[in-house]
């Protein structure tokens, strides 16, 4: 946290500000004595939360192969035309990644990851992902909600980023989501978001599984299948200028390198939210099971595709 009181007033009180928020949030629920986590099987979820997947060491791996699979898909790890941001901030950030390419990229600039969870062994040399011998001393991780609000002033960062947050948001928070990232944006900031929808074109078992993990989802409060809307909760909270396109990635091995990285992603998703659909008798785990394999059989005949939306736009 030392670079922030380095570079500016401004910057210490955002620190400040943040630290303030983390101890709150950390107070609040030791005295409601709850606990961070709960196991389904052999998977650690958050517990009170409605995010759908597990979080823990497992799916730690699956999130930071995600995301060199989607940096190679999207040819990069942003859409909006940047130029010389100063401050980027990534909300769920998850491993922090992405927040830690973006501040090699950007020296310049304090980059900041926001997340409910603080990521694991952040400082391990071989975890830092492509690129990164040591974590740049221009990256922070600040733990935080943005439903209840981000531990930072209004107007703090060039660069709002939003990435895969669709299981973890109930359905009708997006539009507090977006407010929020408007609200820490300065104005001429840029906002972006990237979500995903469920597999397409994938037969029967995959359908069937998509089924299962969509009812599992709604029954959280989560909406699967937002992922095209999300431009639309960016422009109706005030963003101007809101660019929206999508791209599909091929699942499979038909698909060559980006196709295998898919179905190696797919499906640990289909693995890893198993564990809840079964907690809740939509299926059992025999059942489910089955429809895994033949789902995988079935990818290159049918040609099965995952959807990505990407959306940018500009704080008026």
């Amino acid at each position: 946290m030392a670079w922030f009181f380095r570079r500016n007033k401004q910057q210490a009180a955002v620190a400040e500000q943040a630290k303030l928020a983390q101890q709150t949030q950390l107070a609040k629920q030791q005295a409601a004595g709850g606990e961070q986590f709960q196991w389904l099987g052999e998977r650690r979820h958050i517990a009170n939360a409605p995010y759908v997947l597990p979080s823990d060491d497992q799916e730690i791996n699956r999130l930071d192969f995600q995301h060199y699979m989607l940096r190679y898909a999207l040819r990069g790890n942003y859409a909006a035309p940047l130029t010389q941001p100063t401050s980027i901030l990534d909300v769920g950030s998850c491993t922090g990644r992405w927040a830690m390419e973006m501040a090699q990229l950007f020296p310049q600039a304090n980059v900041v990851g926001t997340d409910l969870v603080e990521p694991k062994s952040e400082t391990v040399a071989a975890s830092l992902g492509y690129g990164l011998d040591t974590r740049p001393e221009n990256y922070a991780f600040i733990q935080g909600n943005v439903l209840e609000g981000l531990p930072f002033g209004d107007n703090s960062f060039d660069f709002v980023h939003v990435r895969l947050l669709l299981f973890a948001i109930p359905a009708e928070k997006w539009p507090v989501l977006a407010r929020e990232v408007l609200r820490v944006t300065k104005p001429g900031g840029w906002v972006e978001s990237v979500e995903t929808g469920p597999q397409r074109n994938g037969g029967p078992a995959m359908d069937a599984l998509v089924q299962w993990i969509t009812q599992t989802s709604v029954r959280r409060g989560v909406d699967p299948l937002l992922g095209p809307r999300i431009a639309s909760f960016y422009a109706d909270a005030g963003a101007r200028g809101m660019q929206a396109h999508s791209v599909t990635v091929p699942v499979g091995r038909y698909g060559g390198r980006l196709g295998n990285m898919a179905e190696v992603d797919v499906f640990s998703v289909v693995g890893g939210v198993k564990p809840l659909v079964v907690s809740q008798g939509i299926t059992d785990a025999d059942t489910y099971d089955r429809a895994m394999a033949q789902a995988r059989a079935d990818l290159d005949r049918w040609q099965c595709v995952l959807p990505f939306y990407i959306a940018y736009g500009q704080k008026a």
